[in-house]
């Protein structure tokens, strides 16, 4: 058999590393691995979130003096750079015989190597009523979260009562960076209190601990030391001493504890439950088992659960963990004896301890912020990724991956069939619609559509759900219900147990998505290519009594609702060089999982007789097909056309997918003015699963738009049609009924599919039009356009030049 070249160059996948938690070590250790990956080796990470925040920085965050990025490291960046797969999910166990990671919402993922970094968590579930009614510092991200929401309610308070659990350097810190930011931000007062069971700072010297006494007695923050809590009600701590304490918010920082899933691995655990292992980071019962950070315990070398020794394991871990895969000799990695502590007191000051030793000042807050900024700007701060010279630019996955619009349409109109086809056939490649139609005698007419592209996610559960959702968007957009689907699958050439790892994955998210659907995946082929790549072929009807939606629908003063933001060939162009942020790839996920059935139904009860999907060929390019069917023009307000975001940011920051000089084509519908608009380019984004563009009455609009965003769209009205320079001669869109098998084969719609100039340009709608103030009102166009008797009130908006031009051509 003959590969592909760069099927042969690739090198086969041997061994699988999966780190599982963005811990300190694990963000060294992705980075080490993408500045020098071992060949075989894929590597993945598992998180349950995609930003991780730097311990070290989260009180200066607290206190106000980081922004919330300054103190995060981006995991999809990271991973993008170190080449790794990115599984967001919340691991909950290992199989240790099949060497399979358990995760919640998301199928299990193999290993070779594993290696953990979850971190801890405070034992709030040994108080009763704290897990329910008090705010657990870890996990972090889920703190930083409630942190933001009660710095909202804060402003409003006429007093805040705070209790801060734990007499730690964590509750300490935490107690007063919050007493500097509260002062700040509340109207009221603010009342802080600290209660621990075991003194302030037992781990530290004397002189460390008077140094806090007397901050707190200066802050007027009361101490209750030797309190034991003993219940947590909602607004009240109960201490063993009988001691109440109300509060309108109680943060528990006390001793951090291991998660509970670990006690089912059967690994040897700590009595505390932390993962024991040896000197050089591995468990003594599994030679396939690393773990570093707060959930391993080294049993030889005891030391506290502080930030420094995670930080200080990463290179060791990286390391040995290239050791194990190379099958070499492990290298010790003795923690220190004892680490500098620089404790910030929240207002840029900072106590040092170490040992018997003890200072105070505001230079040791400068030096513990160097020190912090210049740890998380190595994994913040990544080398550029570009091409070496004479390499092919990074080609995008996705709808981006498809082949250009002039391309396809050259082709479908050489092979152009004479009349006389099979007679089963009502509408096929032939009349530019989403899916075709194919009709048979006393049955219900069939949808069928095929889709297929390479993979723009890592995951291969993510993408098996994406791929499958998109493909199901063109039965919804002609109003359509799919029934039984088809597999194509690639995967890359890899161990046979890989291969059958990552081709469930992908199918059992595709199941995920077609199971709810009511799809059944009837079979399919798979073949070993140059990279993961899916797509399904699939098949649907018409419900009884339903209407066929096609783009030749559009009627004059139809208003253009689009269902979705557009944005996400940008935000994956940019994440596959690693510069998306985290957030924008997330929104740009969700988007693309948003099932199309909802929206085509919302659609259809509001009387939309035209629609399709906007994907590959952006907006634009979608809108020209139905414009050319329904011999139709169009205005379109660029404002007003939702966009996903950071899409409008990074499209500024030149980032565009790899299509997107060839959609620009598309452009050329527009007046040189209109396309130098700054959000025009965002028209012609290619989109994977986008939105449903669909016609709708003027006098229904607001009313779907509204309904859309009830059901969890991000929809919006994008524009309004106009009738174009043949409506006048009587052509329209012919409708499909009954039993005819070539509806559209009139000359009216022969012309339709002819090449023709679709004139659109650019307007601006009155907010009283789009709060329901009525068809014909508020319509601004551009300077300079000709009025008309369309049904919103607004002509074509193209120059009478232009379109003479045009005709002529």
């Amino acid at each position: 058999m003959l590969l592909h070249k760069e099927t042969m160059d690739q090198p086969l996948i041997t061994r699988e590393l999966v780190l599982v938690g963005g811990g300190h070590a694990h963000v060294h250790v992705l980075k080490s691995f993408g500045m020098r990956p071992p060949p075989g080796v894929r590597l993945s990470l598992i998180a349950r979130e995609i930003e991780t925040p730097y311990s070290g920085m989260l009180p200066g965050w607290v206190a106000g003096h980081y922004a919330f990025e300054a103190c995060h490291i981006d995991l999809g960046r990271l991973t993008r750079f170190a080449g790794a797969r990115l599984i967001r999910a919340e691991a909950v166990g290992i199989a240790r015989a099949a060497r399979h990671v358990v995760c919640r919402g998301h199928p299990p993922v193999r290993y070779d190597l594993l290696s953990l970094d979850i971190g801890s968590a405070p034992r709030e579930s040994e108080v009763p009523g704290a897990a329910e009614h008090a705010v657990p510092v870890k996990p972090i991200a889920q703190f930083a979260r409630q942190w933001e929401a009660l710095l909202a309610r804060a402003r409003d308070l006429p007093r805040l009562r705070l209790v801060v659990v734990g007499g730690g350097a964590g509750g300490v810190e935490l107690a007063l960076a919050a007493h500097h930011r509260l002062g700040r931000v509340c109207a009221g007062a603010v009342e802080i209190q600290l209660v621990t069971r075991d003194g302030l700072l037992p781990t530290h010297n004397r002189g460390v601990r008077r140094r806090f006494e007397r901050l707190f007695a200066a802050r007027g923050i009361p101490v209750y030391a030797d309190a034991t809590v003993v219940r947590v009600e909602p607004g009240l701590l109960i201490c063993a001493d009988s001691r109440r304490l109300p509060f309108d918010e109680a943060l528990w920082v006390t001793a951090a504890g291991a998660a509970p899933w670990l006690a089912e691995t059967g690994l040897p655990l700590t009595a505390d439950g932390f993962v024991v292992i040896d000197e050089t980071l591995r468990s003594p019962a599994d030679p396939c088992i690393f773990a570093a950070g707060d959930v391993a315990a080294m049993p030889s070398h005891r030391r506290e659960k502080a930030g420094v020794y995670a930080v200080r394991q990463g290179p060791p871990l990286a390391a040995n963990l290239r050791r194990a895969l190379a099958g070499k000799a492990l290298r010790r990695a003795v923690p220190q004896r004892r680490a500098l502590a620089l404790i910030g007191t929240g207002d840029r000051r900072a106590v040092a301890s170490r040992g018997p030793l003890a200072a105070e000042g505001a230079y040791l807050w400068r030096l513990k912020d160097w020190i912090d900024r210049r740890w998380i700007r190595r994994y913040r701060e990544l080398p550029v990724m570009t091409p070496a010279a004479g390499e092919e630019p990074m080609r995008c996955g996705g709808c981006a991956a498809k082949v250009p619009a002039a391309v396809l349409d050259r082709v479908i109109d050489s092979l152009r069939p004479a009349p006389g086809e099979h007679g089963a056939i009502a509408l096929d490649a032939r009349d530019r619609d989403d899916a075709a139609l194919l009709t048979f005698p006393g049955a219900p007419p069939l949808l069928q559509t095929v889709d297929f592209f390479r993979a723009m996610v890592s995951d291969p559960y993510l993408f098996g759900k994406i791929a499958a959702n998109h493909a199901l968007g063109d039965i919804y957009a002609m109003g359509g219900t799919p029934d039984t689907a088809l597999a194509i699958a690639t995967l890359p050439p890899a161990r046979a147990a890989i291969v059958e790892h990552d081709l469930f994955q992908m199918l059992r998210g595709a199941l995920d998505i077609f199971e709810p659907a009511g799809v059944a995946l009837v079979g399919g082929h798979s073949a070993e290519g140059a990279e993961l790549a899916l797509g399904f072929a699939v098949t649907g009807r018409l419900p009884p009594g339903g209407r066929l939606l096609r783009k030749g629908g559009l009627r004059p003063g139809d208003r253009l609702v689009l269902s979705k933001p557009l944005g996400t060939g940008i935000i994956l162009a940019a994440d596959a060089r690693a510069a998306a942020p985290a957030k924008a790839v997330a929104a740009a996920i969700a988007a693309m999982l948003q099932s199309a059935a909802p929206a085509a139904l919302c659609l259809a009860e509001h009387g939309a007789q035209a629609a399709t999907d906007v994907t590959g060929f952006g907006l634009l390019g979608h809108l020209r097909e139905m414009l050319q069917a329904s011999f139709a023009d169009a205005v379109l307000d660029p404002d007003a056309i939702p966009a996903l975001d950071f899409a409008v940011e990074l499209l500024g920051q030149g980032f565009t997918s790899s299509l997107h000089a060839d959609n620009s084509a598309a452009l050329a519908v527009l007046g040189e003015r209109d396309a130098a608009h700054p959000r025009a380019p965002l028209l012609i984004d290619p989109q994977t699963a986008g939105g449903l563009l669909a016609g709708v009455a003027a006098a229904r609009a607001d009313a779907c738009v509204a309904a859309l965003r009830a059901l969890g769209y991000a929809a919006g009205l994008s524009g309004w049609s106009n009738p174009g320079p043949q409506a006048s001669r009587g052509c329209a869109s012919p409708p499909i009924s009954g039993p005819s098998p070539h509806p559209s084969r009139s000359s009216c719609h022969e012309r339709a599919l002819a090449p023709r100039p679709c004139p659109l340009a650019f307007g601006r709608q009155d907010p009283a039009f789009a709060t329901g103030g009525g068809v014909g009102r508020g319509i601004r166009a551009p300077p300079g356009a000709r009025r008309g008797s369309g049904g919103a009130g607004a002509a074509p908006l193209v120059r009478r030049e232009r379109r003479d031009r045009d005709r002529h051509r």
